[in-house]
């Protein structure tokens, strides 16, 4: 049988600004993928980051706003609570999340009914390849010349382990774009984050280990080979807090 893929109605056609290998492009299209089959495009509104998916928008067809840097969390809350029959999600990466944005995100413990797409490839990427909160103990990047070292830069932060300790978190996964088989899971993950919001379970949030070949100096092949073989070790996948049945 022959079949014919054709792009999510929820995208545009837009040419991608991504650098090669970039997993950014990925994540993108399964979240309109999630959107077209949930059906409901005409009411999801989503908050953009500030870092490499600063123009988000530009491949989405649906509302997007853009947020200051680190603060789409309270973005996504005031649109939440003000339009309550939204589906309301932002869309960060670990810069953006897991650094200016922290506080933004801890208070996600007040069970705020939004979802949250967290996209980590340990790195800075739109101001140069600096290092983030999530970058690897002996990783090199442009301001760890001689590796990520504990006793000097500290260790990695885990966003969804720390998260998962919060009573007003419903559900946590971490997934990856490394694979297709990854990607679907990523994308049963991203579905079941705005399910739990339609839901009105409360606050959940998907974290994507994703590529950034250009400042890992690495060729896209090998860029998906190491979150195989290093990132997943620091940072493993898979549920971090499933949803309660109490909930």
């Amino acid at each position: 049988m022959n079949r014919k893929f054709t792009k999510p109605a929820s995208m545009t056609d837009k040419p991608s600004h991504y650098c090669p290998g970039c997993g950014h492009g990925i994540v993108h299209r399964l979240v309109c993928e999630v959107i077209d089959e949930l059906g409901v495009r005409e009411k999801t509104v989503a908050v953009a980051p500030v870092g490499c998916a600063v123009i988000a928008y530009d491949y989405w067809d649906f509302d997007t706003l853009e947020a200051a840097h680190g603060r789409t969390p309270a973005v996504a809350t005031g649109i939440k609570r003000v339009i309550p029959d939204r589906l309301v999600f932002t869309y960060q990466g670990d810069g953006d999340l897991a650094a200016i944005g922290t506080a933004e995100i801890i208070h996600g413990n007040r069970g705020e009914n939004i979802s949250v797409v967290f996209v980590n490839n340990g790195v800075y990427e739109m101001t140069g390849g600096q290092m983030a909160p999530t970058t690897l103990i002996g990783q090199t990047t442009a301001t760890s010349q001689f590796t990520r070292r504990p006793e000097k830069e500290g260790f990695p932060i885990k966003i969804l382990e720390m998260m998962a300790l919060l009573p007003g978190v419903a559900y946590l996964e971490r997934t990856s774009v490394h694979s297709p088989v990854e990607v679907l899971k990523t994308k049963k993950a991203i579905k079941r984050s705005f399910e739990t919001q339609l839901e009105q379970k409360g606050f959940s949030m998907v974290e994507v280990l994703s590529p950034c070949p250009t400042y890992w100096g690495m060729s896209p092949v090998r860029s998906m080979e190491r979150i195989e073989k290093e990132v997943t070790k620091q940072y493993p996948l898979g549920v971090v807090k499933p949803i309660s049945e109490d909930s």
